[in-house]
C-alpha cells in the first residue's frame, strides 16, 4: 500500500504543478505607457495621396530602426479621405520630442524620409503657418475594467 501512496502522491504533485502554477513564478512586467494622437491632412492631389500610401506600404527599414532606437512602443496611422490620424505609444517617462530627435538622427535615411513625406502633408484648419502634424486633446475616455 505504501508504494501506491507514494506513486499517487508523485502523480498528484506532477499534475498539480501544471494546474496550480508556483507562487514564485515570475509574472510578466507590464511597462506603463502613454499615448499621443496627432492629425494632419494630405495634399488635395489624388496622385500624391496614392504615392503617400504606397510609401507607407514599404516604409524604409532605417526609419523603423530609428523608431526602435528611440524607444517608440507603437505607431499607427489611420486615414479617412485626406485626413491622417497618428497614434503614438511611448514609455510613460519618455519625452516624445527627444524621441523624435533620436529617431530622425539615427540615420540620414530617416531625415530623408521625413523630408519626402513633408511634400504630401498640409496642416489641418487651425494650425500655424508651416505647421503640419498637430497634437490633439483627449476630450473623453471610457475604460471597462
Amino acid at each position: 500500500m505504501m508504494k501506491f501512496c507514494s506513486c499517487s502522491m508523485l502523480y498528484f504533485l506532477v499534475i498539480s504543478s501544471f494546474i496550480y502554477p508556483s507562487c514564485n513564478e515570475k509574472k510578466p512586467v507590464v511597462e506603463e505607457t502613454k499615448t499621443f494622437v496627432f492629425v494632419v491632412n494630405l495634399v488635395n492631389d489624388e496622385q500624391k495621396v496614392k504615392e503617400y500610401l504606397a510609401h507607407h506600404q514599404k516604409v524604409w527599414p532605417e526609419v523603423e530602426a530609428g523608431f526602435r532606437k528611440a524607444g517608440y512602443k507603437k505607431i499607427d496611422l489611420y486615414l479617412f479621405n485626406r485626413s491622417l490620424v497618428m497614434i503614438v505609444t511611448i514609455p510613460k517617462n519618455a519625452d516624445i520630442d527627444s524621441m523624435g530627435k533620436i529617431a530622425e538622427g539615427y540615420n540620414i535615411k530617416c531625415r530623408e524620409w521625413n523630408q519626402m513625406m513633408d511634400q504630401y502633408q498640409v496642416g489641418v484648419p487651425g494650425t500655424l503657418d508651416g505647421q503640419k502634424w498637430v497634437q490633439t486633446e483627449r476630450i473623453y475616455s471610457f475604460k471597462n475594467e
